[in-house]
């Protein structure tokens, strides 16, 4: 992560203590442990996952220094035997993951932790806060970008976000999820986002006059010149003494000029301001919109007519405003005992949607082999085999609140989801793609879902399923698990 020290503290108590309870009594289990969201944020059908790249690094660098190791033995719970555990650690641990970038749905396992249980269980708040994160900003992102109509989107929420990471990398995740730049330049400099930006306010109101600022910058920066034209008034003021700057750059050979609007009818003022610059002769001065913008702003905008070549979005995107939590959790799937079996597990609770899907699984993607849409996602044991194609498969709803559970597929095409990423060598074999490979990857996903799936307002349902094993397999461990 950002450069502030090893990461392997930056987790709750109770995993440390949960940790030093199964090298007590535990040393040599093994656990699966899978990583899914419940309740998706601003009423979506699926986020896009993000973050997976920043946390394997961090899996791979995990470990502790003699400090680390002196403040948990200050707290006086701890075996010496396990911190000294602690001293010698070897990651031990295969995860497994749907690829960054996918669009993925409620309830089904992201990413997957198989391991000693001692290890598995200390990656728990490190995989949650980084993946929640970013998959929480990029699926924001994604939102922003999709009601901008292939206009460009920039992140400029820095000064918004909760934090120097929460900026550094929600920056990231605002790119995977769409956006073209941003304006955070350590965020630049870390992750090769280009970096963009005019001026503030400040600029203008330190001069003698507007002209007089304008005519500076532009003495600055003449190869691309970019003018905030509201401090003023932008009809009156702004615009018109941008247009005598650019009928300076121009009479010396310069070309490419713009305008930022941070405040005001955006609608009115850049169909006016427009108008103004194609009148003087710059249809290709470009106009960039700021100014507490989200998807239903930009989409409003757009709407209406609004004349908006770009869009800087800042604090409803960087902070997720509307929906600022992602509920993913990681819950125990499965022991590996001495005899080398997995032994499945459950958590049954007393509110039927925390109930937990048992075992070692895999997830497909199900496409409709007419369309060549996916329709639906099933996840199934890790041992059953299900290949490339189904004739013909019964299978149920993975909402155990549903009404309507049971559904036949009948002619699918099949596509496996979860890949092993990092294994217990500490190997990466995802190798490092950048942030406009995922992207890339992302948009090329999102492509393949029909557009009803990606509404802003009241999308389509795309179900998740599970096999009929998986869900034998859930009742049996309720029945076994049952308190008269």
């Amino acid at each position: 992560m950002i450069e502030q020290g090893n990461m392997a503290l930056l987790t709750d108590l109770y995993e440390y203590t949960m940790a030093n309870g199964f090298y007590q009594e535990m040393k040599d289990e093994r656990g699966s442990f899978d990583m899914f969201f419940r309740k998706l944020p601003d009423n979506g059908r699926f986020v896009v996952l993000a973050g997976l790249g920043t946390v394997l690094k961090e899996m791979q660098n995990f470990h502790f220094e003699e400090e680390d190791l002196d403040y948990l033995r200050s707290l006086d719970i701890f075996s010496e035997d396990f911190l000294a555990y602690l001293r010698d650690f070897k990651f031990d641990c295969n995860v497994y993951a749907i690829p960054e970038g996918t669009p993925v749905f409620s309830r089904e396992p992201v990413v997957t932790v198989e391991g000693p249980l001692l290890q598995a269980q200390l990656f728990e708040t490190l995989l949650l806060n980084v993946v929640n994160h970013q998959t929480l900003i990029a699926t924001k992102a994604r939102r922003i970008s999709a009601s901008a109509k292939n206009r460009s989107v920039m992140e400029f929420g820095a000064r918004r976000a909760q934090g120097p990471a929460s900026a550094i990398y929600g920056a990231r995740a605002a790119v995977i999820g769409g956006c073209v730049g941003t304006s955070n330049v350590l965020a630049g400099q870390k992750f090769n986002i280009p970096v963009s930006g005019t001026m503030a306010h400040s600029w203008i109101e330190a001069f003698d006059n507007e002209q007089a600022a304008f005519e500076a910058w532009a003495k600055i920066y003449p190869q691309n010149c970019s003018l905030l034209v509201d401090t003023y008034d932008v009809l009156s003021s702004g615009v018109p003494h941008a247009i005598k700057v650019f009928d300076q750059l121009s009479a010396k050979g310069y070309d490419k000029f713009g305008i930022r609007i941070d405040s005001g009818d955006i609608t009115q003022l850049s169909t006016q301001a427009r108008k103004m610059l194609d009148d003087a002769g710059y249809p290709d001065a470009t106009i960039t919109a700021s100014n507490a913008l989200d998807e239903h702003i930009i989409q409003s905008l757009i709407s209406e007519g609004a004349a908006i070549d770009n869009f800087g979005v800042g604090e409803n995107l960087i902070t997720s405003a509307s929906s600022p939590v992602l509920s993913g959790v990681y819950k125990l799937g499965a022991v590996q005992k001495d005899d080398g079996k997995w032994y499945p597990k459950v958590k049954v609770s007393a509110s039927i949607g925390k109930l937990t899907l048992p075992g070692r699984k895999q997830v497909y993607r199900l496409y409709d082999p007419r369309t060549g849409s996916p329709f639906a996602d099933l996840v199934g044991l890790r041992d059953e085999e299900i290949d490339g194609h189904i004739d013909e498969m019964e299978v149920l709803s993975a909402d155990p609140e549903a009404t309507k559970r049971y559904r036949t597929l009948r002619n699918i095409d099949v596509d496996e989801l979860q890949e092993l990423v990092l294994n217990d060598k500490g190997e990466l074999l995802t190798g490092e793609p950048g942030v406009f490979e995922i992207q890339k990857y992302s948009q090329e996903k999102l492509a393949e879902l029909p557009a009803a799936k990606k509404r802003l307002l009241y999308p389509d349902e795309y179900p998740v399923y599970i096999t009929t094993a998986l869900y034998d397999q859930q009742q049996e461990l309720i029945e076994n698990n049952r308190v008269e």
